[in-house]
């Protein structure tokens, strides 16, 4: 239990334990394009004053983000001659700024995310209005001529119908020399209003070369084999934290196992399903539930292309599945419910489909 006076240890929503954070990342796997195309907007004679930056999860939105703020801050001056000739959003491991950001904020970026309950002991299930109404204050604040102020909302899909509204709110009338990055994993889902006052920005899954290569640098390439990194690689689905959550649990083997069962589900092997869902739900074994969501979403999303391209008239029941079993996934996060439960009824709604 800490003193009164001792600092106690918040973690942070989304974090891999061992693994960097995006903004203590020092380069940006794959992207070229969209970095480029920040680049160009932030030197030109219009910036739009917010960004949807849209893409599926764990492909590096936050990364860019950050690697996007903290040169905005470190060269303030749109027109001056360090961006004119800029290659890339890259700033010096020397510069105060990167120091400043690396070591876990400046006060000129707000992030916003999911914040921790103290009573709980976890993460709130969505980015709560009170979150959103920082803003307030941290564009209230007198800040440089110069200087930009740059608000991060990581991820938009998290917010709740008030907090939506709150963001809104001031990205109707935003303050001077402000950003918007707002990060989404299902653009197309957010408020009509919110998209229409940002410009959209959609990041691609990576290339399985690139997921490699993430996989190298981060993980210091310890796949036991080749072989390994490979199929991870290939699992993973253009993601690189799905790779990572892959290669850190067992991840592989979930995927083997989830594929083979789901494919034979009219001839269930109800042991194999067993040891599966026992696997998966492992007390601590956050990686593998992790894993499990990604590689079922990918199964069932694969399933039903396959059905839509042969003809099957029911095929849009995946689409009814899935969205029955991200609830279920979603309560047994909020309502600490048995996990294993989630696993079983999957796939005897499988079989019974």
């Amino acid at each position: 239990m800490a003193r009164r006076n001792e600092p106690v240890d918040i973690p942070e929503v989304d974090a891999l334990p061992g693994y960097p954070l995006p903004h203590e990342r020092d380069r940006l796997v794959g992207h070229r394009a969209t970095e480029t195309a920040l680049l160009e907007a932030y030197r030109s004679e219009r910036l739009h004053h917010a960004w949807i930056l849209g893409g599926p999860k764990g492909i590096g939105k936050a990364t860019l983000a950050f690697r996007f703020a903290q040169f905005v801050i470190a060269h303030p001056d749109r027109f001056g001659p360090e961006v004119a000739t800029a290659q890339d959003l890259s700033v010096a491991e020397d510069h105060p700024v990167k120091r400043q950001v690396k070591a876990g904020g400046h006060p000129n970026i707000l992030h916003l995310r999911r914040p921790w309950d103290e009573k709980l002991k976890r993460f709130k299930t969505d980015l709560p209005v009170d979150e959103v109404r920082r803003t307030v204050s941290f564009f209230g604040t007198t800040a440089s001529a110069k200087a930009w102020r740059i608000c991060i909302v990581d991820a938009a899909d998290d917010m709740n119908q008030n907090s939506a509204n709150a963001l809104l709110k001031i990205l109707e009338e935003p303050p001077e020399r402000c950003l918007f990055l707002v990060l989404s994993h299902a653009p197309g889902r957010l408020l009509p209003t919110i998209r229409s006052r940002c410009r959209r920005l959609d990041m691609a899954p990576l290339a399985a070369a690139e997921i490699a290569e993430g996989l190298n640098e981060l993980a210091g390439g310890s796949a036991s084999s080749q072989d390994d990194l490979a199929e991870i690689a290939q699992t993973a689905d253009g993601s690189l934290r799905s790779a990572i959550t892959l290669l850190s649990g067992d991840g592989l083997q979930i995927a083997k196992g989830l594929k083979q069962l789901a494919d034979s589900s009219a001839n269930l092997d109800l042991a194999a399903v067993h040891a599966l869902a026992d696997l998966i739900s492992a007390r601590g074994q956050t990686d593998n539930w992790e894993s499990f969501q990604h590689v079922l979403e990918n199964w069932l999303h694969e399933r039903m292309r396959q059905e839509l391209k042969s003809g099957v008239r029911d095929a849009y029941r995946r689409v009814e599945h899935w969205e029955t079993v991200r609830k279920a996934i979603n309560d047994a996060d909020a309502l600490n419910l048995d996990r294993k439960q989630v696993v079983l009824d999957f796939f005897f709604a499988l079989r019974a489909a």
